[in-house]
């Protein structure tokens, strides 16, 4: 295998990984991307100072290139500041203080820096003044933002602009007293302000969001669950319906029996005939509520299934009148396609948003296709790895009938199962829906 080979199948296993994320998985990467990207698009800006160093003295050029280092070492503390911060507002780990500490130290030797360039330049004329300006203004985006945004999220919203108030005060009394230049300063306590502000929707809009997201997505599946257990809990108070009354009298009459035949008298053989006859009546009882779940009514399934689905949050729509007229093993089967398709939407489309199930009579075929979103990346085309148990299942149920499934995975994340029966001549008439 030569290298061109190699490199080839570990691109091909990165993207199978990235495709393989969810949804949410992917807003939570790409937000938290742009968040740690917001130094490095700052700091490109203030290295544009170092195209024009015609304005600038030698060691006023020192400082300019001392304050970009600092500002790339910044962005640098950001990359896992960022993420420790974002992490632990949303309850994941432990606040980086320590981290924090070192950015701020950083932010504090970038404002000092700045402050030695401005003793430097003194009173300077328009082009310096410009540069300086522009200087500043880039400096002040990269300096705070990493540190800001960090601590906007692991603080009080009110402290922290309480904080930066403060700290734009200070600049300008500090640097207007120092270097003279007082509408320099003030623009950079306003600028203070604006990226303070700016930082706090920033890091606490991209946290907030992300919150907002996660919570969603775990109602989500409590919704999936509590419908299952819903149906678990219907199936079992049914059973209970049935067999309840029915083995309450068969204990009553087994010890009445027991006492008659202790005592040798003839009536123990009538209630054992008894005991024989409700059993035998339950055994039926229960044979017909498991037909009900066995033997799938469509438009019961058809209505079940939207119920469901709505419940787990994913849009379900039906068209087609639901098999009215169809034969009943066709409806049976189509009902079971039905039910098994939901259960798949439930279990291996985490990211489902549209359900649409269609159905109609065509060619002399009763046809049902359910269509979803939301199914993690693999290779497009028909599935042939049997789709598990539950699809298996299912073609041995349509397969005495004549009947067809076929499972389809799409370039564009949809899932398709397609299931044909074959319809009498008496049945529906062709061409319309179902």
């Amino acid at each position: 295998m030569d290298e061109g080979e190699g490199g080839d199948r570990v691109i091909g296993r990165v993207r199978r990984k990235w495709r393989g994320r969810s949804t949410l998985v992917w807003i939570d990467t790409y937000s938290r991307w742009m968040l740690q990207g917001q130094p490095w698009l700052s700091l490109g800006f203030t290295s544009l100072m170092l195209v024009v160093p015609d304005h600038l003295t030698a060691a006023q050029l020192a400082v300019v290139r001392t304050i970009i280092a600092l500002s790339a070492l910044q962005a640098v503390v950001f990359v896992p500041l960022g993420r420790r911060a974002l992490d632990r507002y949303l309850g994941k780990g432990p606040a980086p203080w320590g981290l924090l500490a070192v950015s701020v130290v950083l932010t504090v030797a970038v404002f000092g820096t700045l402050l030695a360039l401005s003793l430097l330049v003194g009173r300077p004329d328009t082009t310096d003044a410009s540069t300086l300006g522009m200087l500043v203004g880039g400096t002040m985006v990269t300096a705070l933002i990493p540190s800001c945004a960090a601590l906007s999220m692991l603080i009080r919203k009110r402290v922290f602009l309480g904080g930066f108030g403060a700290l734009a005060a200070a600049l300008l009394v500090v640097g207007g007293a120092l270097t003279g230049g007082w509408s320099t300063w003030g623009t950079a306590a306003a600028l203070v302000v604006t990226v303070g502000l700016m930082s706090c929707s920033t890091g606490r809009s991209v946290g907030w969001f992300l919150a907002v997201m996660w919570k969603l997505e775990a109602a989500r599946g409590v919704q999936a669950r509590l419908a299952v257990a819903e149906e678990r809990l219907r199936f079992g108070r049914d059973m209970h319906d049935v067999l309840g009354r029915n083995l309450a009298v068969i204990s009553l009459k087994s010890e009445l029996a027991v006492q008659l035949a202790r005592r040798g008298r003839a009536e123990a053989v009538d209630q054992m005939v008894e005991v024989q006859r409700i059993a035998q009546e339950s055994q039926r009882e229960v044979r017909e509520v498991v037909r009900g779940y066995r033997e799938a009514d469509l438009q019961v399934e058809l209505a079940g299934a939207r119920s469901v689905l709505q419940a787990a949050g994913v849009g379900c729509q039906i068209e087609g009148d639901g098999g009215t007229g169809l034969p009943a093993d066709v409806q049976s089967a189509l009902g079971w396609v039905a039910r098994e398709g939901t259960t798949n939407v439930l279990r291996h489309a985490p990211d489902a948003g549209r359900c649409v199930i269609r159905t109609r009579v065509s060619a002399g075929q009763a046809v049902l296709v359910m269509e979803n979103d939301g199914v993690r990346a693999s290779a497009p085309g028909p599935d042939t790895t049997g789709g598990g148990s539950g699809l298996k299942g299912l073609r041995e149920r349509l397969s005495p009938l004549g009947g067809t499934l076929e499972a389809e995975r799409r370039p564009d994340g949809s899932y398709r199962l397609t299931a044909q029966l074959p319809v009498p001549a008496a049945g529906v008439q062709e061409g319309g829906a179902l």
